[in-house]
């Protein structure tokens, strides 16, 4: 690999140097990303990766719990972004926020109703559903 000097005089390699994001969550002043809190670091990062999506479309993304250190009022504006970049991008999202699973087209689980037996369960929504309607379906089934 190339080595290259870093901004102190050691040698460094390439394909280990990180990269600096700076944020700057709405009412706060810009500092690093290792300062946010937990949500602000998560909401920062889901920011940073829907925008490559958007840039530029991925046939399908898997995302697994990206969305747990979210509060309530940013957990529905991920959704909503979500659902606007599924007409170009299929998204496979695991997730236990019910938020995120009210915009769901499908939604899959496992059950096990006898002890060693799982199976797969499945509820497809209505395409023509509010968001509180598909909650209420996902409640009763």
């Amino acid at each position: 690999t190339e080595k290259m000097k870093d901004n102190f005089g050691k040698k460094s390699d390439l394909l280990i140097q990180g990269i600096e994001i700076k944020a700057s969550p709405p009412g706060k002043k810009l500092r690093d990303v290792s300062m946010l809190s937990g949500g602000e670091k998560a909401l920062t990062s889901i920011a940073l990766l829907l925008a490559i999506i958007a840039f530029r479309p991925s046939p399908f993304i898997v995302l697994d719990e990206v969305d747990a250190a979210l509060d309530e009022a940013n957990s529905q504006r991920f959704a909503k972004i979500v659902e606007e970049l599924s007409s170009k991008t299929q998204f496979i999202v695991i997730t236990h926020n019910k938020r995120t699973i009210a915009n769901a087209g499908v939604m899959y689980g496992i059950t096990m109703q006898e002890s060693g037996i799982s199976k797969i369960v499945s509820v497809k929504f209505a395409e023509n559903k509010t968001i509180e309607d598909k909650e209420l379906d996902a409640a009763v089934t």
